[in-house]
C-alpha cells in the first residue's frame, strides 16, 4: 500500500480540537503525521489527493446505531450492502444492534460479526450483545461472555425493557463489568398497537397514538434506576422535549448517563407522515415541531452524546403497507453526514461541534478508539465537500435498502472519498 498524502485539505479533528488547512500523510495504513500547506515535499511514490482548499478531512465516522439484516434477514440488507452504504457516507465503524435472527446473544455470533466486518475491507462492525435473551426482555443474557467475545453494549435494540426488577437487576450486573445499558425510550404498554405521536394530526389521519409522554415516562424511571444502582446508561434515539430535559437535569446531578438522536428528530417534524407516507414511519415517530426545536437545542447546548443514523433497512414490502401496518424504520447511513451539516449551514451549531458528534464523542460513549485524526491511529478518514448540493432520491441510493424518510430532501454536504486503513474504499478511485 502506497503512501497517500492529502494537500490543501481543512482538517477537522473534534478529539483535538483541530481545525485547520493544513496537509497529512497516511503511510503503512496509520496516520503518519500532519503539517501546515505551506509544506514541501511528499514521500517518493505517494499518491496526492488534492482538497483544492474547499474539501474537509475528518475521522470516519462512528455511528453507534444500525441495525442490518445479516443474520436472518439478508433480504433487506446484509453486511456487504450496509458497508457500502456506510462507506458511501463516510462512516468507518458501525455498532450493530442485536435484533437480528438469531440473536445476538451468543458470543460466536458476537465474533462473527466483528469477522464479517473485517472480510468487506471497508468498516469495523462493534456488535450490541443482547440484553435479554432473544431479546424477549426476561431472561438475561451471558453478560459477561459476550463482553469477552467484544460486544461493545448491551440492548434489546427496538424493544424496551418493560420491567422494572428486571431493568433494574441489568443495570446492577452490568456494572460488575462497567458494561454500558442501552435503552429504547418508549414505555411500552403506552406505545402498544400505535404508529404515530398522539395528538391532532394523528386524530385527524385516523391513526393509532402513542403519547409523546411514553419516551419520557421510561426515561424518568431508568434514571432513578441508573442513581440507584450506579450503573451506566444510554438511551437511544432520543426526540422529545421532555425526555431530553430529565437527561439534562440527571447529568448535571452526576447520573451515569448519555444518549443520542438521529437526523428525522432534529430535521423533519410529523407533519411529513401526512399524506400516509410509511417512508416516514420511524420508531419512535416523528414528533412535534416544538420537540424537534428541542431536540436542536440539544445538539447545540451539548445535552446529546452522539447523532446516530438509526439505520433500519426495510423491504418494499415492508412498507408497501397501510400505514398502521407498514414496518418502522428508515435507512440512513448515505445521508447522516449531510443531514447532519444542515443544522451547520442553519447556524444552530459549528462544524467542529457537528463533527464530533459524529466521530469521537459516539467512540468515546462506546469506549473504542475510533474517530480520531491522532498520529499513529489506523487511517479511517472521510473526505467530503460541505457546500456540495445533492438530492436524497429513494432507488437510487447505495445498499440494499431504500426506505429513507428523507426521500426528495435537498442536502448541502457530499463526501466524496472514504479510507478505511489507508485504502480508498469510497470515491473515484476507490478499488
Amino acid at each position: 500500500m502506497k503512501p497517500v498524502l492529502f494537500e490543501n485539505v481543512r482538517l477537522i479533528d473534534p478529539a483535538s480540537a483541530l481545525d485547520r488547512p493544513g496537509r497529512l500523510l497516511v503511510h503503512g495504513g496509520v496516520i503518519a503525521g500532519t503539517d501546515l500547506p505551506q509544506a514541501e515535499g511528499a514521500p517518493e511514490g505517494a499518491e496526492v489527493v488534492d482538497g483544492g482548499g474547499q474539501l474537509v478531512l475528518c475521522p470516519g465516522l462512528v455511528d453507534m446505531r444500525v441495525t442490518i439484516g445479516e443474520p436472518g434477514y439478508e433480504y433487506r440488507e446484509t453486511v456487504l450492502s450496509a458497508a457500502k452504504a456506510a462507506v458511501a457516507g463516510g462512516i468507518t465503524t458501525i455498532a450493530v444492534l442485536p435484533n437480528t435472527s438469531p440473536t445476538i446473544d451468543n458470543p460466536a455470533l458476537a465474533r462473527l460479526l466483528r469477522a464479517r466486518g473485517v472480510e468487506t475491507g471497508m468498516i469495523d462492525i462493534l456488535p450490541y450483545g443482547a440484553l435479554t435473551r432473544e431479546c424477549a426482555g426476561t431472561e438475561m443474557a451471558e453478560i459477561g461472555l459476550l463482553a469477552e467475545a467484544g460486544a461493545i453494549a448491551f440492548t434489546d435494540g427496538p424493544r424496551a425493557i418493560a420491567d422494572s426488577r428486571t431493568m433494574r437487576q441489568m443495570l446492577t450486573y452490568a456494572r460488575g463489568f462497567d458494561a454500558l445499558i442501552v435503552q429504547h425510550p418508549e414505555d411500552p404498554s403506552l406505545a402498544r398497537g400505535g404508529c404515530a405521536t398522539d395528538g391532532e394530526l394523528a386524530t385527524r389521519l385516523g391513526l393509532p397514538g402513542i403519547p409523546a409522554a411514553a419516551e419520557a415516562i421510561l426515561i424518568a424511571r431508568d434514571l432513578r434506576l441508573a442513581r440507584m444502582t450506579g450503573g451506566r446508561l444510554h438511551f437511544g434515539h432520543v426526540s422529545t422535549a421532555e425526555g431530553l430535559d430529565l437527561i439534562r437535569a440527571a447529568k448535571a446531578d452526576g447520573i451515569r448517563v448519555t444518549c443520542d438522536t438521529a437526523p428525522p428528530y432534529f430535521d423533519l417534524n410529523e407533519t411529513v407522515i401526512g399524506d400516509f407516507r410509511t417512508y416516514a414511519k420511524l420508531s419512535p415517530p416523528l414528533r412535534a415541531e416544538a420537540d424537534r426545536q428541542a431536540v436542536c437545542a440539544a445538539l447545540a447546548d451539548g445535552t446529546i452524546d452522539a447523532i446516530a443514523s438509526d439505520h433500519m433497512p426495510c423491504d418494499a414490502d415492508d412498507k408497501r403497507q397501510p400505514f398502521a401496518m407498514a414496518a418502522a424504520g428508515g435507512t440512513g447511513l448515505c445521508t447522516l453526514l449531510a443531514v447532519t451539516l444542515a443544522q451547520v449551514h442553519a447556524g444552530n451549531i459549528g462544524m467542529m461541534d457537528a463533527l464530533g458528534l459524529l466521530t469521537h464523542r459516539p467512540a468515546g460513549v462506546l469506549r473504542s478508539g475510533a474517530g480520531t485524526l491522532a498520529v499513529g491511529q489506523p487511517a479511517d478518514l472521510c473526505l467530503f465537500n460541505p457546500d456540495t448540493g445533492w438530492i436524497v432520491r429513494a432507488g437510487e441510493l447505495p445498499g440494499k435498502a431504500q426506505n429513507t424518510p428523507f426521500d426528495g430532501r435537498a442536502l448541502e454536504g457530499r463526501v466524496l472519498g472514504t479510507w478505511k486503513n489507508g485504502r480508498r474504499v469510497f470515491g473515484a478511485a476507490a478499488a
